[in-house]
Order: structure tokens, then sequence, then C-alpha cells
């Protein structure tokens, strides 16, 4: 009997543990998406709610222990609790897995040497934080990603960066600068349910002959040390889309 009393409240927990942290997950992201609060509050009410989560699963499992040989509603509550939390401690679990393979940069361009700049848009100070300096930013960018390179469009400047303005807006970019003078556009980009804002300047160059264009594009993210890959994803498939057109 003390086991059985033990299992329902214990199961009882762990289902109100485990409600409770997609709730703090959810309000923090819905908060922080609607710039109700700032961004990496919001990410960390995420984490939070994985901490808990991963308390209710283990309560659960002690719970469903003790009420191995005696069907009642501990049981029911605790398979419920786990049901809740198992699948959102799995998700963040392995976002380190995703990320293992993928440079610990938030800044991704297709220049190193001369990489585009911010007239515009600021860039964030602290830019090099993970890297330390801009020597070792270069060499893991380079090692991270030897595929990130300019693109050669065979159509004229001034075409390439009106091109590169309208995927900019399909992709529901914020313009801050178009310059056809300067073949620079500037945009800002939200990802994720969260909407972290990432900053994209696009470069379009003309050739010696004036018959190609040679584009180079940055993404940086505003927070965060690694993006997750986010930033050369963006560039390889934006740069991929308008060579294309």
């Amino acid at each position: 009997m003390a086991g059985s009393k033990w299992a329902n409240r214990i199961g009882r927990f762990s289902l109100a543990l485990a409600a409770a942290s997609l709730l703090i997950a959810a309000t923090g992201l819905t908060l922080a998406r609607h710039d109700l609060i700032a961004k990496m509050p919001g990410f960390l009410s995420l984490l939070a709610g994985a901490a808990l989560a991963l308390a209710a699963a283990v309560a659960a499992l002690a719970a469903l222990l003790l009420a191995w040989r005696q069907p009642s509603a501990s049981r029911r509550a605790a398979s419920a609790a786990l049901l809740l939390a198992l699948p959102f401690v799995l998700f963040i679990a392995s976002r380190p897995l995703v990320a293992r393979d993928l440079p610990p940069i938030h800044d991704v361009t297709t220049d190193l040497a001369e990489p585009p700049q911010f007239r515009s848009l600021p860039l964030r100070p602290d830019n090099l934080a993970g890297t330390g300096s801009l020597a070792a930013w270069r060499r893991i960018h380079a090692a991270g990603y030897p595929d990130i390179q300019p693109v050669t469009i065979p159509r004229p400047a001034g075409d390439v960066l009106s091109d590169a303005r309208k995927l900019a807006a399909a992709r529901g970019w914020d313009i801050a600068r178009f310059d056809v003078t300067a073949g620079a556009l500037e945009a800002t980009a939200s990802t994720s349910y969260i909407r972290f804002k990432d900053d994209v300047v696009v470069r379009v160059r003309p050739s010696a002959d004036g018959t190609q264009s040679i584009v180079d594009m940055r993404s940086v993210s505003r927070v965060g040390i690694s993006d997750f890959g986010v930033n050369a994803k963006r560039i390889r498939e934006f740069l991929g889309d308008l060579a294309a057109r």
C-alpha cells in the first residue's frame, strides 16, 4: 500500500512537472518571438523547460517502477508524463550531436580575406566571441566551410543586384540598404520560431569586361556563438537561387 501511495504521488507530480516544462518553454519562446522579452532569455526558457522535463521523466520512471505490478492511476499519470517529457528531452539532447561537426562560429562569408562590410546594419561588438581573434576565425571558417565561395554569374552587376533584392524580399527579409552604385544589399533575416535575427550583406562586383558579376555574401547572427550551420545554409541556398535565375 505504501508503495502504491508513493507511486500515485510521484506519478501525479511527474505529470504536473512535464506540463509545467512545456508551458515554461512555450511561454518564453512566444514572448521572445514577439519581442516582449529579449531573444536570449526566451531561448534560456527552452533550456529551463528541458531541465524540468528531464526531472519529470526521472520521476515518471520512478513512479512506474513503484507501481510496476499495480495497474493504477499512478501508472497512467507517469506514462502521460513520459509521453510529454521524453520527446522534449531527446530533442534538446540531440542538438549537440547536430552541431558536432559544425564550426563554432556565427559569422560566415564567401570572402575571408575581404568580407563584405555592413554600412547600414551594425556588426555586433562581440563578433569574435568563440574564436578570440580574426586569424582564428578565418582558420576555423576555412576548415569548416571550404565550399562557401564567391559565385560568378554571367549577367550584369545591376541586374544581379536587382535579382538579389527580389530574392531577399521573397524570403521575407527586412531590407535595410540597396545601393546600386556600391553594388551592395543589406537585410535582416529571421530564423526559427523565436525569430532570431541574422544580418546579411550581399556584394556584387562586375568582372573586368562587365559581362559577368562576382557575388560575395556574408551572414552574421546577432546572438550566440555557434549558429548550428544556419548562416552557411542561408548563403548556399541564396547564392544557388541567385545563380539559377
